[in-house]
């Protein structure tokens, strides 16, 4: 499955941090690519909550529907696709040595098979890096 590793530090207290990206609210805010992103079920956060997302990516809108698969208050958030777009993000959240936070991002997703897959990885794979890049920057701003 392709990815992108990426970690992120800043001043702002883990629980902050945490609590941020865990808001659904927020998460169109911040994301790179990200439209839509809105609870589908009572449980609007915690392990089981669920999300329908839309991430558009060039000229290709990509819907998934996410469940929380891990959550650890402070230290651990996963999101799995079960529908749509196959896509696993890890946030794992813990503090340095220094006192700041550290966040450390694993975002994986499958592609299609055949042709549909390679034009699809055609749209995306150019652009991850500097998605990585504008939601680090995005979540830094709306964080400090």
């Amino acid at each position: 499955m392709p990815g992108v590793h990426h970690t992120v530090r800043t001043r702002v207290p883990r629980d902050e941090v945490f609590a941020y990206v865990d808001d659904p609210v927020t998460v169109p805010d911040w994301m790179f690519g990200v439209t839509e992103f809105e609870p589908t079920t009572d449980q609007g956060r915690g392990l089981g909550a669920v999300y329908d997302a839309v991430m558009k990516i060039g000229p290709k809108s990509l819907a998934s529907t996410l469940e929380v698969t891990s959550w650890t208050e402070d230290e651990e958030l996963i999101l799995t696709s079960v529908a749509g777009f196959g896509v696993v993000t890890s946030w794992r959240f813990s503090d340095a040595d220094d006192g700041s936070t550290v966040v450390d991002v694993h975002f994986d997703y499958r592609l299609p098979g055949g042709l549909a897959g390679r034009v699809l990885g055609s749209i995306i794979e150019p652009v991850v890096g500097q998605g990585v890049r504008q939601t680090e920057e995005a979540l830094l701003r709306a964080l400090e």
